[in-house]
């Protein structure tokens, strides 16, 4: 019996064995969901916290909601309850209306912005160019998305972020800044939704911070109560707060 006969046989009950030990020792390698609580647990790995703020992400297929809409900055200040649909990872349509007489839309979706404004007869339809001067970063689809479902606006990975604990809070920052480029992340450590989270450009002289109120369940998941975005450049600062009177889950 020649070695190329002796190491090429295996008993098939050793195969099994060998396979059923490397498919667990994989599964000890990835992340898992944990339990919130009140208090965050500064033991707990990165990996951990990312995984189950990926699942926190609501689970729906369509989403109706009344939104009081505050609105301010240097010259103008006014307050607007609208209707906001979402169709998940596909399309979000926000209905300004008075009296039954509508006022503004908003059409968003993977590819491009549309908005229609009946008093001055102003209309776009084009990128994201748009959305991204309004609030003073770079946005798409996925990121505004985000924004309203208390998620993160960028995709977090273990490799090139790293947590702390502040505040009773879960901080993921970048391991390294990018240039010119400061993020941070607050997570709760009940639910692991966004508290708060910021971006700056300090050259620049611009911010953008996304502010979380309280979250209200529905269905099992946990939904903002309210928003606040305030952006700022240079000397001038806008306020954008969402008020969610309504939130109809799968209507």
């Amino acid at each position: 019996m020649n070695n190329k006969t002796i190491t090429s046989r295996l008993p098939i009950s050793g195969f099994i064995l060998c396979l059923v030990l490397a498919v667990f020792l994989n599964s000890c390698k990835t992340s898992k969901v944990v339990n919130g609580s009140t208090m965050a647990n500064p033991s707990l790995v990165l990996k951990d916290i990312i995984k189950t703020h990926e699942v926190a992400s609501p689970n729906f297929k369509t989403l109706a909601a009344r939104v009081q809409v505050n609105y301010k900055d240097e010259k103008k200040s006014q307050s607007i309850t609208v209707s906001l649909r979402m169709e998940k990872d596909k399309t979000i349509w926000i209905k300004a209306s008075v009296l039954g007489i509508t006022l503004a839309k908003i059409n968003i979706t993977t590819d491009k912005v549309s908005y229609y404004e009946k008093l001055s007869g102003s209309y776009f339809d084009g990128d994201y160019q748009l959305l991204s001067e309004w609030l003073g970063t770079e946005l798409d689809f996925n990121k505004v998305q985000n924004i309203l479902l208390g998620q993160s606006i960028f995709q977090l990975d273990k490799s090139r972020y790293s947590s702390t604990v502040f505040q009773n809070k879960y901080k993921i920052e970048p391991k390294q800044q990018p240039e010119n480029f400061i993020h941070s992340i607050l997570l709760n450590p009940n639910n692991f939704k966004v508290a708060l989270e910021s971006l700056s450009q300090p050259s620049d002289n611009r911010l953008l911070s996304v502010n979380y109120g309280e979250y209200q369940k529905i269905e099992g998941d946990d939904y903002p109560s309210e928003v606040l975005i305030l952006t700022s450049e240079n000397d001038k600062k806008t306020s954008i707060e969402l008020k969610f009177k309504k939130i109809d889950h799968n209507a």
